[in-house]
């Protein structure tokens, strides 16, 4: 996977993440056809990328955008990090792993908003396509596709009885990832014997010997190029600090996710007019949805003391040796090994449909603080609220019009008081399954986070945890919705309007987002995307 000689190609496709890798490979499926995938972080060499239980250590590195949030004034003021991949996988290749695809219902919103053709029923034979599933529990789960989703090979015994917990309150354990009915489970994984499973895994490496697909890496796009008529013609692209064109004869698509693709169609002159000019980028297309819709999960997490056995001790030299000699033990772990949805007081007055839930539950066997940057301070458990279906709104703006800089990102959160209450429901909800028999059986009566928990009631451990500890589940999206309305970033056939022969597919497309993770629809749009240009 390196440069080549020729930067022209049939389709150039910027970003090789979940949804651009995977539609770079389908792509070259036709030999007839000349792919070029640009993307601007290097190869996905680093043993940390193929560790699981690793994952935070990438966290500001050199395979990480390393973004934060502009200060957010319903955060006690905070910047929030936001860690986005770089490098081949993109986000895949640094992400928990966890695939969980939402319930029916998200995708058949898409539907109201796009047409048809992103229902779940539509949907489905690309989830059939994507995923080779291990041990199937519905028939909407694919068993060949191309992206492993496995069971946990070794997960803690503090995970069972966090599952304990939910059903002593009369919360269903349920099988993961079905359409409808969803309750509490253990986290299927991308991962393949004990490995990461990223889409550089998954999609590039069976790619990597067809000729007509060239992949190159530390490859900053930094705008798109058009003719006289609004037609993209190809990308500037800098390369070893080379600016170069590379051309494109059919199309160009960006993969860039939510916050690369709307700043690099602003950088290419497709946004709002009046944004656009105070940058000194000239107008090409007055789009004032460009970067509006900023959607994202947020979570906040309470962490009790526990017992031995949680995934403090997993960088061990018994744990490492047993990671290298048969993939097993600690290091296979996704940190994040369980999750339950649930329905909270809040879910009625906040408009969500009935059966629906508002908040989503998360387990991990480890005090999963500050953001993921530090090391695990002690033995601990995280169980955090999730909310599902946040009302507040973000954008994506541009800081200046240097494609080096990072555009401002302001997610909003909480600004809208509904999400607020729905947390706040949602954290009520952790306290009760740490105060369960089956949780109390493994935990100290002591707090990692918040510090001196022990000394607050559970009204103020919620509050400390929603307002200074709560931070991103690493779910932007939103920023180039599609539509069938004039106003949409993208049509229903990811078209980027007021221009020809430019497209998006990535996590940026999505309307509205998904009760469930993220990986899995930006797949499926990187699969749709594919079918959509080979038409």
């Amino acid at each position: 996977m390196s440069a080549g000689e020729r930067l022209d190609a049939d389709y150039i496709v910027v970003g090789a993440g979940s949804a651009g890798a995977a539609l770079a490979a389908r792509l070259s499926e036709d030999p007839t056809v000349q792919v070029l995938l640009l993307e601007a972080g290097p190869v996905d060499r680093a043993i940390e990328l193929h560790v699981p239980a690793a994952f935070s250590k990438l966290f500001r590195g050199p395979h990480d955008w390393s973004y934060d949030t502009v200060p957010q004034p319903h955060l006690n003021g905070r910047t929030v990090y936001w860690p986005r991949g770089k490098t081949l996988g993109g986000s895949s290749s640094l992400n928990a792993m966890m695939w969980i695809r939402g319930f029916a219902a998200d995708y058949d919103e898409w539907a109201d908003a796009a047409g048809s053709d992103w229902s779940w029923d539509a949907l489905q034979p690309y989830f059939h396509r994507v995923e080779a599933t291990e041990s199937t529990t519905d028939p909407s789960q694919g068993t060949d596709g191309a992206q492993a989703v496995t069971v946990q090979r070794d997960p803690r015994p503090h995970t069972a009885a966090f599952l304990d917990a939910a059903r002593e309150l009369g919360h269903p354990v349920t099988a993961a990832n079905a359409p409808r009915g969803q309750g509490f489970s253990q986290t299927m994984v991308t991962q393949s014997r004990g490995a990461r499973a990223s889409t550089a895994d998954a999609y590039l490496r069976p790619a990597r010997r067809r000729p007509n697909l060239t992949v190159i890496t530390d490859a900053l796009v930094r705008r798109v190029t058009f003719d006289a008529d609004k037609r993209a013609t190809g990308v500037y692209v800098e390369i070893d600090g080379i600016p170069r064109h590379a051309t494109a004869r059919r199309e160009v698509v960006l993969s860039g996710g939510a916050i690369n693709t709307p700043q690099l169609l602003m950088l290419s002159g497709i946004g709002a007019a009046d944004h656009l000019r105070e940058v000194g980028v000239d107008v090409l297309v007055d789009a004032s949805e460009v970067g509006e819709n900023l959607q994202d999960h947020l979570v906040a997490g309470l962490a009790p003391a526990a017992e031995g056995g949680t995934l403090f001790g997993a960088e061990s030299p018994r744990q490492l040796m047993d990671y290298l000699t048969r993939k097993r033990g600690m290091l296979t772990s996704n940190v994040a090994e369980a999750y339950g949805f649930v329905r909270t007081s809040a879910a009625e007055d906040a408009g969500v449909p009935e059966g629906l839930p508002d908040i989503e539950i998360i387990f991990a066997p480890a005090p999963y603080v500050g953001e993921g940057l530090v090391p695990l301070p002690a033995e601990g458990i995280t169980v955090g609220a999730i909310l599902l279906r946040p009302h507040s709104r973000g954008s994506i703006r541009l800081a200046s019009a240097d494609p080096t800089q990072h555009p401002l990102i302001d997610p909003r959160y909480l600004s809208d008081p509904r999400d607020v209450a729905a947390m706040t429901a949602g954290l009520g909800e952790c306290e009760r399954l740490i105060a369960t028999d089956a949780l109390s059986a493994v935990t100290t009566g002591g707090w990692v986070q918040p510090e001196g928990g022990e000394r607050m009631s559970a009204e103020e451990r919620i509050e400390a945890s929603l307002r200074q500890y709560s931070h991103t589940l690493y779910h932007p999206v939103g920023t180039a919705r599609m539509g069938a309305d004039a106003a949409s970033v993208v049509d229903p056939e990811l078209r980027v309007r007021g221009v020809h022969g430019l497209r998006v597919a990535d996590a940026s497309v999505i309307p509205t987002i998904i009760r469930g993770h993220t990986n899995a629809p930006a797949i499926v749009i990187g699969e749709v995307a594919a079918d959509l240009l080979r038409r």
